[in-house]
């Protein structure tokens, strides 16, 4: 199950073991406070206990799964987290495999993992209830801040979680503290407007690319300059600036020769809905000849600077030049 289904489920049953798996870090954390909140331990010290699954190798994992079925001491459920186990097919089937088939009633275990690990066991595979905390869609994660705000005190709009989702780069850590932030800011019973957002949160160096891109493809150079100038005193070189430059307009020349229904230009080219319609709209203003012209302009670049032909400063003043003169 997903993250944000978790914490529904565990109204319903607490299970005596689930795999918690992903790439988002703040998912798993949170996947595991919410079992500890479900517990309710009042005898932490005693009955939540955290292992590192390198540790439980050969006697050592044996024991361990033997210490699974201890009694919890004045709580009705003990509580043991692994985190990083990837024991091997062998391990697993000859120590943790009848743990799996009769695990002890008492005893809540959890394993966090972040994502597979060559020659290790398939655990999503195995007999257990995993939990999935792999970074979610900008789509999912917009409605999971809509419901954070709401248990916040807070109320916004579709469109402003979706803002703000891409000013945060979909980093459903910094969501929750900003979303914090504004509480603080707005207090309970707050609204957070799309002014609220543009003041309050920073945006992330990857949506100010997008922007920049943007700007670039509108051919508005005064909003370029600034965003361009912004990136590059944090640090941002040229040739990425040159590079992002590059795979926008590789996609606009991809959509405007796409021949099929805007369904198939979603799966062909990996565009959601709303970004292919933009694109379309840049190219229809633009023009297909253009874009490809731009496209084939700053590869050609990017390919010169690569090999030493331009200097990367050069490079970019050229397709700068190329998109905003010529």
């Amino acid at each position: 199950m997903k993250f944000i289904q978790f914490s529904k489920a565990l109204k319903e049953k607490i299970e005596p073991v689930y795999l918690i798996d992903g790439d988002d870090a703040y998912f798993r954390d949170s996947a595991v406070e919410t079992v500890r909140a479900a517990l309710n331990l009042t005898q932490p010290l005693l009955n939540d206990f955290r292992y590192e699954g390198e540790a439980l190798k050969g006697d050592r994992l044996a024991a361990f799964r033997d210490e699974l079925y201890t009694l919890p001491f004045f709580d009705e459920k003990r509580l043991v987290r692994v985190y990083g186990f990837y024991p091997s097919e062998k391990e697993f089937s000859g120590v943790l495999q009848p743990y799996l088939e009769k695990p002890c009633e008492s005893t809540v275990l959890l394993i966090v993992n972040a994502g597979k690990r060559a020659n290790a066991a398939d655990l999503k595979k195995k007999k257990l209830i995993v939990v999935d905390c792999n970074r979610e869609t900008e789509e999912t994660l917009s409605r999971w801040l809509f419901a954070l705000m709401r248990r916040a005190g807070l109320s916004a709009d579709a469109d402003v979680c979706d803002l703000m989702v891409r000013y945060c780069a979909s980093d459903a850590a910094r969501l929750k503290s900003e979303t914090e932030k504004l509480k603080s800011l707005l207090g309970e019973g707050g609204r957070v407007t799309r002014q609220t957002v543009d003041a309050e949160i920073a945006k992330d160096t990857e949506y100010r690319i997008y922007e920049l891109t943007q700007a670039a493809s509108a051919r508005n150079f005064s909003s370029f300059t600034e965003i361009l100038n912004e990136l590059t005193r944090k640090g941002m070189d040229e040739y990425a600036v040159l590079s992002s430059l590059t795979a926008h307009f590789k996609t606009l020349t991809e959509v405007s020769r796409f021949r099929g229904s805007d369904e198939a230009a979603q799966r062909t080219l990996n565009l959601k809905a709303y970004p292919l319609k933009k694109n379309r709209e840049i190219c229809a203003r633009l023009g297909k000849e253009r874009v490809k012209e731009y496209y084939l302009c700053l590869y050609a670049l990017g390919a010169g600077a690569r090999s030493g032909k331009y200097s990367k400063t050069g490079a970019l003043s050229q397709a700068i030049a190329k998109i905003f003169f010529s």
